[in-house]
C-alpha cells in the first residue's frame, strides 16, 4: 500500500508526534510506501516530502504577522489544501492517516482528499474533535458541557482557553467546522480512538458508532536484557534482580500542569513521608519550587528537569513506583505504557482511559482522581506489599505491556488501512 501520514509537527514534540513518526517508520519497515505532510519547522526531521509542507505559523507569541495569520490558518488554510493536493497528485496514496492537524494545518486538507476519493483515517490523540480546549477540563474540573449541550458556546461562557478572545476564536472554529461545514464528519471515513473512554465520548457527541474503532496505543518492546541487572546478594529472576537495584522513592514524569494533579501528589508525599522525584517541565514549575522549597532543600523532592530517551529510561528503572495522579481524563498516556514495560509498580487515578489498562491490585493500583486521602492509602499499600505480592503485580505489568506490543498494534492498523482502501466510495 501507499500510505500518507499527516501531522502538524514532524519532530518529537509530544506523545502524538512521537506516535506519528514511530508508526510511519514501522509502516515503511513493513514494506509499504510512505509519505508525510506537516508544517515547516527548523526542528523537523529531514524528509524528501518537506517541499510540500505548509508554511510555519507561531500560535504562542510570534510577530504581528503571525498573529494575523492565526484565524485563517485555524479555520481553513487554502495554502495547506493546495500543497496537500499537490502531494496527493504526486504520491497517489491508497489511504491517508491524519493525526493532529488542528490549527497549524487545518482540516482544509480533508477536502483535497475527498475530491480525489482517497479514504481518510483520523487518529484521536486528544479531545479536540469534541472539545474546544482539547482537554475536557476547565476551572479545575472535568467538563463535557459542549458534548451534552451540542454547542461550543460554553467554551466562551466558561473561558475555557484562558482568555475571552482565545475562547471565542476556539468556539467559532469548532462551530464552523462541525455545525456549518461538517468538514470532519463528511470527509473522515474512520476514527481511531486509543481508549474506550474516548470512543464513548465521541459517540455521545453525535458520531455514529460504526465510524469509530478502539485501538490501544502500543507499549514499548519489553527488553529482557534491560532487566538483566544482577543483584550482588541475589541470583533470582531478572525482574527480582531489577527490583533489587531500585531506590525507595516515587516518580512522576510528564508535564507540570494543574490538570496533572501533581499538587495532590506533593501533599501526599509530605503526609506519607515518602520521597518523590519529578521529571518534566511546565507552567507549574516555579510555583512548585516556591511552595515546596523546604522539601527540595531536604532532598525529599528532587526536580530532575526534562528528560528523554536513555536518561528517562534510567530514572524510571530506579523508581519504587510511578504515579499518574491526573485529575483530567487522560486518554491513553504513552508514559503509563512505558512504565509497565519496565515492570514498574504503577499508581494511577481512576479517570479517562487509564482504568482500561491498570487493574487495581493486579498490574498496578488505582485511586479516585483528586482524592488525596485515597492516594495516600494506595501509596501506603504499595510500600506494605510483601516481596511475593510485589513481584506478582510487576510480572502482571510486564505481561500487560507484552500484550500491547508494537507488532500487534501495527497489524491492527494495517488491517484497517487494507479494509478501507478496498472499500468502494
Amino acid at each position: 500500500m501507499r500510505i500518507l501520514q499527516a501531522n502538524k509537527f514532524f519532530y518529537p514534540k509530544g506523545g502524538a508526534d512521537k506516535y506519528f513518526m514511530a508508526l510511519t517508520a514501522s509502516i515503511k519497515a513493513a514494506g509499504h510506501e510512505t509519505a508525510v505532510f506537516a508544517m515547516k519547522d527548523t526542528r523537523n526531521l529531514k524528509s524528501p516530502d518537506s517541499k510540500y509542507f505548509v508554511s510555519a505559523v507561531e500560535f504562542n507569541g510570534g510577530t504581528l504577522k503571525d498573529k494575523l495569520k492565526v484565524p485563517g490558518r485555524m479555520i481553513y488554510s487554502r495554502e495547506a489544501k493546495r500543497k496537500f493536493a499537490q502531494e496527493l497528485d504526486d504520491f497517489k496514496p491508497d489511504i491517508i492517516h491524519i493525526h493532529n492537524i488542528y490549527h497549524q494545518i487545518s482540516p482544509s486538507i480533508l477536502d483535497a482528499a475527498k475530491e480525489r476519493k482517497i479514504p481518510v483515517v483520523m487518529h484521536l490523540h486528544d479531545y479536540k474533535l469534541i472539545c474546544p480546549n482539547y482537554r475536557l477540563f476547565t476551572q479545575g474540573k472535568f467538563c463535557r458541557r459542549c458534548i451534552d449541550q451540542k454547542s461550543f458556546y460554553p467554551a466562551i461562557t466558561h473561558n475555557c482557553y484562558g482568555s475571552i478572545p482565545s475562547s471565542i476564536l476556539a468556539s467559532v472554529e469548532m462551530t464552523i467546522h462541525h455545525k456549518w461545514l461538517h468538514i470532519y464528519e463528511k470527509n473522515v471515513d474512520l476514527l481511531i480512538a486509543p481508549s474506550e473512554f474516548m470512543r464513548r465520548l465521541v459517540i455521545d457527541s453525535g458520531w455514529p458508532a460504526r465510524k469509530i474503532v478502539t485501538v490501544y496505543n502500543p507499549a514499548p518492546e519489553v527488553d529482557d536484557e534491560i532487566l538483566r541487572v544482577r543483584c550482588p546478594k541475589n541470583e533470582g529472576t531478572l525482574l527480582e534482580d531489577a527490583i533489587c537495584e531500585e531506590g525507595d522513592h516515587l516518580l512522576y514524569f510528564g508535564r507540570l500542569a494543574p490538570e496533572k494533579g501533581i499538587h495532590h501528589l506533593f501533599s501526599s508525599m509530605r503526609n506519607t513521608g515518602r520521597n518523590l522525584h519529578l521529571a518534566g517541565e511546565g507552567s507549574e514549575e516555579q510555583g512548585i519550587r516556591r511552595k515546596f522549597e523546604t522539601e527540595i532543600q531536604s532532598g525529599q523532592l528532587k526536580l530532575l528537569g526534562q528528560l528523554s530517551n536513555g536518561a528517562l529510561h534510567d530514572v524510571i528503572a530506579k523508581a519504587r513506583a510511578v504515579v499518574f495522579p491526573s485529575v483530567w481524563p487522560e486518554n491513553m498516556p504513552l508514559s503509563l505504557l512505558e512504565s509497565l514495560a519496565q515492570g514498574k509498580m504503577v499508581i494511577a487515578s481512576r479517570v479517562g482511559g487509564m482504568p482500561e489498562i491498570i487493574k487495581h491490585g493486579h498490574n498496578g493500583f488505582l485511586f479516585e482522581a483528586g482524592n488525596q486521602a485515597d492516594l495516600e492509602k494506595v501509596i501506603q499499600k504499595v510500600y506494605d506489599l510483601n516481596p511475593q505480592e510485589d513481584l506478582k503485580i510487576r510480572t502482571a505489568a510486564i505481561k500487560t505491556a507484552k500484550k500491547l506490543n508494537p507488532q500487534s498494534h501495527l497489524k491492527h492498523i494495517l488491517e484497517i488501512y487494507s479494509k478501507l482502501a478496498k472499500k468502494p466510495r
